[in-house]
């Protein structure tokens, strides 16, 4: 007989989840993702000036801050069809790849690798043997015995004080634990490491945003960056080979640890790379454009259905493709919105009608996005899988060479096949992570070539006519295909629509019923112990849920809803 368990809230992800699945034999048979908040962003910015909506969106989230940001000015200049100088594009691209980098370095290290490294283990292990094993698979200098061994006894510290603090209510000695000591001694190293990287990668957003989290530097147009190689109150050279010595720093750790450590993870649980596929139709956009106009882009999109390992994605070649804005819509048929339509986002409302949790019927404050009808997949691994699919070289490089690793460690070939997973998708990341580190040296390079010939132009004055205007803006965030739609009349927001990558993700069941991604990728996992589902939250994570940015809480009455007392 089938039991349900509930999940809610789902931690160590930005905003509210609730997670129920019905458990039966040790399997999960049925599943549904809730989130818990309703967004009301878009009727904020109803009759505001467009000029202003970036400020506002980037407000949805704390984490996935830049993306929205970049999102609502990309919509805003389409509506105007603007082109953006260069200098404007390679600075937005370099804080785009920063934020993005320093997104999957905090995902896979502190949001996810605790449901696979076991830290109360790491205790027990071999300092020197873990030192070993590490300097075996890198050069990378954080192995060394003695910085194994001062972490270990870290964590020695923070077990006999009784306080785990950062690493407090895990499931320490779970039987879906599988990692030797030695590897959870050396992941938790690499986790505590990734603070600094992380924070150095964040530097190169401060620099350029101005501050962050949310940047301050955008403008419809361009950026507010002024160029001037004389000047230190603006953007110098001096300061680019600041940005320059950061990046190379961070590249250093992503390829000799973060690379390194998920081939590890995934080659000692290569089983999970039966579990967790789901919807295995692949949306992605394309993304750091590489012109004034956006019609050429570093890394491409695609839409890649039922996970063809051995087709070609459908190519879209640029953001403003027919392709792309005629085929995304929502549905509400299982969310507390008043109505039940599927819709394109420009005819999209946001008005909330709570009914109650009902499995049958509505359950969530999620839509239901679908491309071409059906739900979709987004994220780095609908990214990766485009890009090595569409021949691009350095996917390729990082994939194969990941795989490689992986089947040496686990003693058997893992293909390409296997990223369709829960360990897949974790790994995508990962893989993504380099594949954005290496674009941003060509990034800086075409910058400070653009500056060399005299061009210091960030700006263009956007001018906003009478009438109706429409736009979209994309953006391949590091959840995934990100979209902002606008409707402007005569100089003012008359519609606003969000549609998020854990919008597509966490969705609830479409007006089809077919599950989202979230639900379908539980469908198949196993349950070891139904009091500790390990497992549900393992494959819940693999997507990086924010569920902050999916919905939003707003009173229209500015009634208070909580107060907070500062000591």
């Amino acid at each position: 007989m089938a039991k349900k368990i509930t999940i809610d809230p789902v931690t160590r992800i930005e905003g509210h989840l609730r997670i129920d699945c019905e458990v039966e034999n040790g399997k999960v048979t049925n599943a549904w993702s809730s989130g818990q908040m309703w967004r009301g962003i878009e009727i904020i910015l109803q009759g505001r000036d467009p000029r202003d909506a970036w400020a506002y969106t980037q407000r949805i989230c704390g984490v996935c801050t830049t993306v929205h940001a970049v999102a609502s000015v990309r919509a805003v200049e389409d509506a105007l069809q603007m082109e953006i100088p260069l200098n404007a594009q390679y600075i937005r691209n370099l804080i785009i790849a920063a934020h993005n980098i320093f997104d999957h370095m905090a995902h896979f290290y502190q949001l996810s690798a605790l449901d696979w490294v076991d830290i109360v283990s790491a205790t027990t292990a071999d300092a020197r043997a873990a030192a070993a094993l590490g300097q075996k698979l890198s050069d990378w200098r954080g192995n060394s015995p003695q910085e194994l061994q001062a972490v270990q006894d870290r964590l020695k510290k923070f077990i006999a004080s009784g306080q785990l603090g950062i690493f407090a209510s895990g499931y320490w000695g779970h039987p879906a634990m599988k990692l030797t000591p030695e590897v959870n001694l050396l992941a938790a190293t690499h986790y505590l490491q990734a603070l600094e990287y992380e924070r150095k990668i964040n530097q190169v957003v401060a620099i350029l945003g101005s501050k962050t989290p949310h940047i301050q530097n955008l403008v419809v147009g361009g950026v507010s960056n002024a160029i001037d190689p004389n000047s230190p109150a603006n953007l110098t050279v001096e300061k680019l080979f600041h940005i320059k010595t950061l990046i190379d720093e961070v590249g250093k750790f992503i390829n000799q640890a973060m690379l390194t450590d998920v081939a590890a993870i995934g080659a000692a649980y290569a089983d999970w790379t039966t579990y967790g596929a789901g919807v295995m139709d692949y949306l992605c956009v394309p993304e750091l454009p590489m012109d004034t106009k956006g019609t050429q882009y570093e890394l491409s999109g695609g839409y890649l259905p039922a996970g063809e390992p051995d087709g070609k994605p459908t190519a879209i070649g640029s953001q403003k493709e027919k392709l792309l804005t005629e085929n995304i819509k929502e549905s509400i048929k299982h969310s507390w919105y008043q109505g039940d339509w599927d819709r394109s986002p420009y005819e999209g409302e946001t008005v909330p009608n709570y009914t109650g949790f009902s499995y049958e019927d509505r359950y969530s404050w999620i839509k239901s996005p679908t491309f071409m009808g059906k739900p979709a997949q987004v994220g780095p691994l609908a990214h990766i899988l485009t890009l090595y699919l569409a021949g691009h070289e350095p996917t390729k490089r990082y994939v194969d060479n990941t795989l490689q690793t992986i089947s040496t460690l686990a003693g058997t070939t893992v293909g390409i096949e296997a990223l369709h997973s829960t360990i897949g998708r974790i790994a995508a990341r990962v893989i993504r992570a380099a594949v954005l580190h290496d674009t941003m040296d060509k990034q800086w390079q075409a910058l400070m070539d653009n500056i060399g010939k005299g061009d210091y132009d960030t700006f263009n004055s956007p001018v906003f006519p009478t009438g109706e205007l429409r736009g979209v803006g994309f953006h391949e965030a590091s959840r995934g295909a990100l979209s902002h739609w606008v409707i402007i009349d005569n100089g003012k927001i008359k519609n606003y629509q969000c549609v998020v990558p854990s919008t597509w993700n966490a969705a609830p069941r479409d007006s089809n019923d077919a599950l989202g991604p979230y639900e379908a990728s539980l469908v198949g996992n196993p349950v070891a112990d139904e009091e500790l589902p390990l497992e549900v939250l393992r494959t819940v994570h693999s997507f990086d849920p924010c569920i902050a940015c999916a919905i939003h809480l707003v009173d229209g009455k500015k009634t208070p809803l909580s107060k907070v007392k500062v000591l």
